[in-house]
């Protein structure tokens, strides 16, 4: 498992690429487990920031509770309409929940979190995969990169 930070050390352009794929679009997919092993796909926005990708959403939401329940998870960048694609990314790793209120404040702008229920939920993400499908320069076969900690970049071509 890795951070973000450690995918942007060890690969500082890749790491770019992702980031600007995932930031291209507001709302990402993410994919969960339910409680039957079947999967679950939810929208969600994603934030990166301290060198984590972050996952927050309201209290009470089942995408997180499959998150408590079983950590495993992928997330989907979203994807420009065929004629004007460029890129899209995929993850799969791990969601850490982030219940330390002094995280959740540094979160949230440094705002205080009153005592009670926080009013947003969180979690940080560990890398297990990170995956880049791009257009060739000559736009006539996609790049599919992907970096695995401790094993670096792997690219194919598909024509």
């Amino acid at each position: 498992m890795a951070s973000f930070s450690q995918l942007e050390k060890e690969e500082p352009d890749f790491a770019a690429r992702v980031k600007a794929a995932f930031d291209a679009h507001v709302h990402k997919i993410l994919a969960t487990l339910r409680t039957d092993g079947a999967p679950r796909v939810s929208g969600i926005e994603t934030r990166f920031a301290d060198g984590e990708l972050w996952l927050a959403g309201m209290t009470g939401s089942v995408k997180f509770a499959d998150l408590r329940r079983d950590p495993r998870m992928a997330l989907h960048s979203g994807s420009d309409d065929p004629d004007t694609f460029a890129a899209d990314a995929k993850l799969a790793g791990r969601a850490v929940e982030v219940t330390d209120r002094s995280e959740l404040a540094r979160f949230d702008g440094g705002t205080e979190v009153p005592e009670g229920e926080p009013s947003f939920e969180l979690f940080r993400i560990e890398l297990e995969q990170v995956v880049l499908t791009a257009l060739s320069e000559a736009k006539d076969a996609l790049v599919i990169t992907s970096w695995r900690p401790g094993a670096g970049l792997r690219e194919t071509r598909r024509e």
